[in-house]
């Protein structure tokens, strides 16, 4: 816990405001999905991931629901990129945070004509959701889009921003790279994330309205862990998913073979070609 209870000279709500905490989530206590409500959410996560184009329609149709349910799910369950019309990109229970807080400062998209050339050339960072047994957890990682290689990550059981912070922390102790882009969500538009981004010469690019597919190889990505972990393991709790995921990553990084990197691993290909 970031928050010191007993600090005498900062009160709660000063220390909440430093943090970009919200000083109610410090006394909430979650409630439970019903069973039907859980796996509802869970095979909308799973169409999700094979299919990130479908929108509310086509799900619906697939799930023989009416689609203002399926809409009123994904309304509650709302990611960090626009979708489709529809404002998701993905299926995480909590807040909306796909739109950049009124005060934030959005930065442009910077990609357009650039392709990844080499390793620190191009950074991703994106939120997804890691479901487990009887709830969901947050997973953000950091991605070198020339290798594919994942600098950094991160789960949290909230959407808060510490756990963001940290994961960009722990990326730039390794490296740095030219450009770092991300979609416009709350978190990526705070001034503390992008301060910490501005203060290391890092040139920051934004996804714009209608470019959800802008960070396919995060995407990518997210489909690997998904297929080849989360939904193989199925997490009782919280430690089980730290545990997983804590085993997998040195495995994608490491030892998978990439077929876009020619079946090299991203490692090979990251310290390879950065060090030459």
């Amino acid at each position: 816990m970031l928050l010191d209870w007993h600090q005498p000279e900062l009160s709660l709500t000063t220390q909440c405001d430093l943090l970009s905490l919200n000083r109610t989530s410090l006394y909430y206590q979650p409630v439970l999905p019903s069973a039907e409500e859980l796996a509802l959410k869970r095979r909308i996560d799973e169409l999700y991931t094979a299919y990130p184009f479908y929108g509310s329609r086509k799900i619906a149709a697939v799930l023989g629901l009416n689609r203002k349910l399926v809409q009123r799910q994904m309304r509650e369950t709302q990611h960090l990129m626009c979708w489709a019309g529809v404002g998701i990109a993905g299926i995480v229970p909590g807040p909306n945070t796909s739109k950049a807080a009124a005060e934030h400062r959005v930065f442009p998209y910077l990609l357009r004509h650039i392709t990844a050339s080499y390793p620190n050339h191009v950074w991703g960072i994106d939120i997804t959701y890691i479901r487990l047994l009887k709830g969901w957890m947050y997973l953000v990682a950091v991605l070198d889009w020339y290798s594919r290689y994942v600098l950094a990550w991160e789960l949290s059981d909230t959407l808060e921003l510490p756990f963001v912070l940290s994961c960009a922390q722990a990326a730039l102790a390794q490296a740095q790279p030219q450009i770092w882009n991300s979609d416009q969500g709350s978190h990526f538009t705070s001034p503390q994330y992008t301060d910490l981004l501005l203060g290391a010469g890092i040139q920051i690019s934004m996804d714009g309205r209608g470019r959800a597919r802008d960070n396919i190889f995060t995407e990518r990505l997210w489909r690997s862990v998904k297929y080849e972990e989360v939904y193989l393991t199925e997490y009782a709790n919280p430690r089980e998913a730290q545990h997983g995921l804590g085993h997998y990553f040195p495995f994608y990084n490491g030892e998978r073979p990439h077929q876009a990197l020619g079946y090299q691993t991203p490692a090979a290909v990251y310290f390879r070609s950065a060090t030459a």
